[in-house]
C-alpha cells in the first residue's frame, strides 16, 4: 500500500472541519482509491497508525483548499466601518477600502450598509485603491490568510461596481 502521506511535507493550510469532511466523502474515498486504500484498509491505518491516516487528513485537505483557492477571483471583508474589496489575478492582488469617519455607522448590518450606498460621495466615507504584485507560488496562501482572517470568496459584483466609482 502505497499513500501520499508518506511524502508530505505538512499542512499548508488548515484541515477541513468534520462537517467539511462529510461534505466531501464521495471525494475522500476517491482519494483513498487513487491511493489503493480500501475502506478496511482505511479503518486500519486509523487505529494502528493514527499519525498516518492524520496526514492523509491534512494532505486531502490541502489538495481541496489549493483546487478552491486557485480558482478565486474576488474577496470581500467587511467590519463595522470598513469594507475591503479585492480582486486577485494571477500576478497582482488590487484592493479597494472604503473607510467610514462615522461611530455610528455599522455597514455589517442593513442601515449602515444602506446609509452606505445611499452616502458613497460622502466626505466622512473615505475611498482608496492599492494594487500589490504577487509571487505566483505565494497567491493561494495570501488568499487563505485574507479568508482566515474573514474574507469572503465573491464573484465580484461589489469589487466592480466599487471601481467604477473610484476618482
Amino acid at each position: 500500500m502505497f499513500t501520499f502521506a508518506e511524502n508530505y511535507k505538512g499542512l499548508k493550510y488548515a484541515r477541513l472541519t468534520k462537517e467539511q469532511l462529510d461534505e466531501l466523502r464521495q471525494e475522500f474515498i476517491n482519494f483513498l482509491a487513487i491511493q489503493k486504500i480500501t475502506a478496511e484498509e482505511w479503518e486500519s491505518i486509523k487505529k494502528e497508525k493514527p499519525n498516518v491516516a492524520e496526514e492523509e487528513l491534512d494532505l486531502f485537505s490541502d489538495l481541496v483548499w489549493e483546487g478552491v483557492l486557485t480558482q478565486v477571483n474576488y474577496l470581500e471583508h467587511f467590519s463595522t466601518n470598513q469594507l475591503f474589496l479585492f480582486k486577485v489575478s494571477a500576478l497582482t492582488m488590487s484592493l479597494i477600502g472604503i473607510k467610514i469617519d462615522r461611530d455610528d455607522i455599522d455597514i455589517t448590518t442593513a442601515t449602515g450598509y444602506n446609509w452606505l450606498q445611499q452616502n458613497l460621495m460622502d466626505d466622512r466615507v473615505n475611498l482608496y485603491s492599492s494594487e500589490k504584485v504577487i509571487k505566483e507560488e505565494e497567491r493561494n496562501s495570501d488568499i487563505f490568510a485574507l479568508i482566515q482572517q474573514g474574507a469572503n470568496i465573491t464573484k465580484g459584483e461589489l469589487y466592480e461596481y466599487m471601481e467604477e466609482k473610484l476618482p
